[in-house]
């Protein structure tokens, strides 16, 4: 049976889905800075749509001029990543009044509103900074964070899915690395959309009709790179955004080896639906990447893919979940139903007693 607050857990992640999908798309139409303020826009608590408004905004920010469906792709992004952050502040606040109720999570939920209260930093450092990458990916990987925590919550309030006795340590070791490299390859891809790489080679397999073109990971990889005027459009040349491209590209071969290898070890064990979840997962994820190059990023496949990406982040987290090793208090018994209808006996009756 699931636990008090489980519904709510269940409605912050598919709430964070939505802000996860509204980020990717306020970034592929190029409005990551449709307001040059924040947390309003021009000054205003919305868009400025009067001309006295749009008047004000001019001389407010004359040199950031207003793009309204810009604008509104950045607040309504902004708007519900405002409400979700409301929505996780009631589930922190519910761990802490429920703390002494068994089995209630406290450390994740509050875990979790850190991780909001640090995304709401990095999404004022998004603006101020003029999308400067460091920022734009820290502020991706952080809104992958927040989903797949919640998930884990979810997982965790759910009263089920307990974890698989018998297992052996290198699968759970396995699975553990496998899940690292998602989030590995996460990054990069945050870092590709950061620079305005995602179309920097137009072919597969082959970029510009080469099996390794010129390319310089010096400069594609500068992490310590200084704070520019605004990073719109990127600011790298050809052969850095190829090198940035590529990595992601030869990530994204050698995450797909190991997690059909994981696949497969699943299977062996018996775990046949968790293995057909993951190579769906990883079949969706991969022909959108191959299309994101074949097609030259169409926007609703490019937000698919982001899409593809946390939900391959999540069964990732699902089968860890699975994965993960009995603690002392969960024995390995039968079924509770088993146990309801178990009746002690002995081998021989005990003699009666005379008076």
């Amino acid at each position: 049976m699931a636990r008090p607050g489980y519904r709510l857990a269940l409605l912050a992640t598919a709430l964070t889905v939505v802000v996860v999908l509204l980020g990717a798309y306020t970034r592929l139409t190029h409005a990551g800075l449709g307001c040059p303020d924040w947390p309003g826009c021009y000054g205003f608590l919305g868009v400025p749509m009067s001309e006295h408004k749009q008047t004000l905004a001019a001389e407010r920010f004359p040199d950031a001029p207003l793009e309204v469906h810009k604008g509104w792709n950045e607040m309504i992004h902004r708007y519900f990543a405002g409400a979700l952050g409301l929505v996780i502040l009631g589930l922190a606040v519910q761990a802490v009044r429920r703390r002494h109720t068994p089995g209630q999570p406290v450390r994740l939920p509050l875990l979790v509103l850190a991780v909001v209260i640090a995304q709401a930093i990095f999404g004022m450092w998004t603006v101020t900074l003029q999308l400067w990458p460091q920022v734009v990916t820290a502020h991706l990987l952080g809104g992958f964070a927040t989903l797949s925590l919640l998930f884990l919550l979810c997982l965790r309030l759910s009263g089920g899915l307990a974890p698989l006795p018998g297992l052996s340590r290198r699968l759970r070791a396995f699975a553990a690395v496998a899940l690292l490299l998602v989030i590995g390859q996460i990054a990069l891809g945050g870092w590709v959309s950061a620079n305005y790489a995602a179309v920097a080679c137009v072919d597969l397999p082959t970029c510009h009709g080469e099996w390794w073109p010129d390319m310089d990971f010096a400069n594609g990889f500068h992490l310590t790179q200084h704070i520019g005027p605004n990073y719109l459009g990127g600011m790298l040349y050809n052969e850095a955004r190829t090198a940035i491209h590529m990595s992601h590209r030869l990530g994204a071969l050698t995450l797909t080896l190991v997690l059909l290898t994981l696949a497969a070890l699943l299977w062996r064990q018996g775990l046949g639906r968790l293995a057909a979840l993951l190579v769906a997962a990883l079949a969706v994820q991969v022909t959108l990447g191959i299309s994101n190059v074949l097609f030259h990023l169409p926007l609703a496949v490019a937000v698919g893919h982001n899409g593809g990406g946390a939900a391959l982040l999540l069964v990732l987290v699902l089968v860890n979940y699975r994965l993960r090793p009995l603690r002392a208090s969960q024995p390995e018994a039968a079924p509770a139903q088993a146990r309801a209808h178990y009746v002690p006996t002995r081998p021989f009756p005990l003699p009666q007693r005379t008076p």
